[in-house]
């Protein structure tokens, strides 16, 4: 079975850095957008950042600067180095994969989330 598997999150101060990290495994046969979206209480889940199979990228304007994603095909894994924390940048960060596996047709996966909660 596919899963995204997240980790990295934590409590940081303002101005601080976090690394979060996504591998997705299972019986993956390709992976063409990976990234990251996040969610805080009470409000939808946003765009962070992805980065499709070509290496383009799109970014929320919220954190262009300060966030860098970047993945490693043949770990099928994703990354997000975040940079200059700000306290507007908590919430549950979640990992996305459309991706396609062994007997299913290309979908969709998410991650379980991970928190990420910026001090003040």
């Amino acid at each position: 079975q596919v899963q995204l598997v997240e980790s990295g999150g934590g409590l940081v101060q303002a101005g601080g850095s976090l690394r979060l990290s996504c591998a997705a495994s299972g019986s993956i046969v390709s992976i063409n957008n990976m990234g990251w979206y996040r969610q805080a209480p009470g409000k939808q889940r946003e765009l962070v950042t992805t980065i499709n199979s070509g290496g383009r990228i799109n970014n929320a304007d919220s954190v262009k600067g300060r966030f860098t994603i970047s993945r490693d095909n043949a770990k099928n894994t994703v990354y997000l180095q975040m940079d200059s924390l700000k306290p507007e940048d908590t919430a549950v960060y979640y990992c996305y994969a459309d991706l396609a596996a062994v007997w299913a047709q290309r979908r969709g996966y998410w991650g379980q989330g991970t928190q990420v909660t910026v001090s003040s």
